[in-house]
């Protein structure tokens, strides 16, 4: 009996090799991470084509991530290859946060890039802050895993102090909401332009866009996952 069982188990060695291989794990490719440019007439980017969307897409290429830009426009030079966003020009908070719902729903981004109340200086900037504050909430409710990025305006020529009381309110706001376990973050798009880096004294020249991408890249690197993990 002894003999058969090793007799066995050499023949088994020997047929071996000729077994099949097992087949590799399939690789798993990591969806682009989807972005939503969220704003007014400066997130479409009036007076330079693209705005800061441009810049903040090479530097996304450049820093080897996968990015989807998500909206309903599509506006923006041939340079920018996705021109999808949500910035409209001439729109407020309110207008902002009376389609919000829609457009979670529609594109489901994972990151927001949020640059609104330019337009309410002008309007009620006394309500702002509040309106703000509300717009934040909805769509942290509403996607409670969305990443939200939310900016401090840029200057405006004439109404600096307007402009500083509305932003001296969202740090709180943010730090406030980020205590109770939203996904929020504050973004410092006031000090990174200079009112000599606006063309019209409202919007951003070429320069000043390009300060924008940067700003918003270098927060967006602080959060690990808010624009997906660079490819190798």
């Amino acid at each position: 009996m002894k003999r058969v069982l090793v007799g066995a188990v050499s023949l088994a060695a020997l047929l071996a090799p000729s077994l099949p291989a097992a087949a590799a794990p399939d690789v798993v490719v990591a969806a682009p991470a989807r972005v939503m440019p969220l704003g007014d007439s400066i997130t479409y980017g009036d007076k330079s084509p693209g705005g800061y969307r441009v810049g903040l897409w090479q530097k996304f290429t450049a820093g080897g991530h996968s990015v989807d830009f998500v909206g309903s426009r599509t506006d923006g030079p041939s340079s920018l290859p996705d021109r999808n966003h949500e910035g409209h020009p001439g729109w407020t908070i309110s207008q902002i946060d009376a389609n919000i719902t829609t457009w979670l729903r529609a594109y489901t981004p994972q990151t927001i890039l949020l640059h609104i109340g330019t337009n309410d200086m002008w309007r009620d900037p006394r309500g702002a802050p509040g309106r703000l504050s509300a717009l934040v909430d909805r769509i942290t409710t509403l996607a409670p895993n969305t990443r939200v990025f939310v900016a401090m305006i840029t200057p405006i020529s004439g109404m600096d102090s307007t402009v500083r009381a509305f932003n001296a309110t969202i740090p709180p706001m943010v730090s406030s909401k980020a205590a109770l376990g939203k996904k929020v973050h504050l973004v410092d798009q006031y000090h990174a332009l200079t009112t000599a880096d606006l063309a019209d004294g409202v919007h951003p020249n070429a320069r000043g866009y390009y300060k924008m991408a940067t700003t918003w890249y270098n927060a967006l690197l602080t959060v690990p996952g808010s624009i997906g993990y660079r490819s190798t």
